[in-house]
């Protein structure tokens, strides 16, 4: 990935953070059958030196086959993201020379996938994962709530994967390479519109 290192977050609390808070995830191979991509929402677990992803996938997703075969695999999350027009920049006003740009934080992880075709580890995982974005809620749902014959039906068409992060890298380009003023524009711009809150709220702690 290409991140000056103006833009370099290493921190490994804020990236699990980011990981956490934007489960869905781009998961990339390069195996036999060439690259293949898709969006899976993963949970994060404690493991290694950086973490273990987990997550599911729909049997006939052929991209199992790619995962079976231990081909890298590379999972991209990203979080807040948004436009930033050089309209906001007060700069504009003292010489023209600015550009649009864009904003984002991401985080990329690397790894070698194993494929799991365990119904208990896949139940579990699947209620890792939905008690993780449940437990706001006022009645979270759970897995349970379903009737078992219609859970185990379920599961009969998902496989498990589970990939060690051996790699982690972080870009968090959030206006950094502008002057204050710049910077305090850009905030004022997204306010304003109403725009991108996650955004501004990360840019006003950094």
């Amino acid at each position: 990935m290409h991140c000056p290192s103006l833009f370099k977050e290493e921190r490994l609390d804020v990236l699990h953070g980011l990981m956490t808070a934007h489960p869905l995830a781009t998961l990339t191979t390069a195996g036999s059958g060439g690259l293949m991509a898709n969006l899976i929402p993963f949970s994060l677990h404690e493991g290694g030196n950086y973490g273990i992803l987990r997550a599911h996938l729909a049997r006939g997703n052929k991209q199992l086959d790619e995962l079976r075969e231990g081909a890298e695999t590379l999972v991209v999350f990203l979080g807040p993201e948004c436009y930033v027009t050089p309209s906001w920049y007060p700069s504009k006003a003292e010489h023209a020379k600015v550009v649009p740009t864009w904003n984002f934080v991401l985080v990329q992880a690397r790894g070698k996938p194993r494929v799991i075709d365990d119904a208990d580890w896949v139940v579990a995982q699947v209620e890792q994962l939905t008690g993780n974005q449940e437990r706001a809620r006022r009645h979270p749902w759970k897995v349970s709530d379903a009737p078992d014959d219609f859970i185990a039906a379920q599961l009969k068409g998902i496989v498990g994967i589970e990939i060690p992060i051996r790699s982690i890298e972080g870009k968090w380009k959030a206006s950094q390479n502008r002057p204050p003023a710049d910077r305090q524009g850009v905030i004022d711009g997204l306010n304003a519109e109403d725009r991108c809150p996650a955004m501004v709220a990360l840019m006003e702690r950094s």
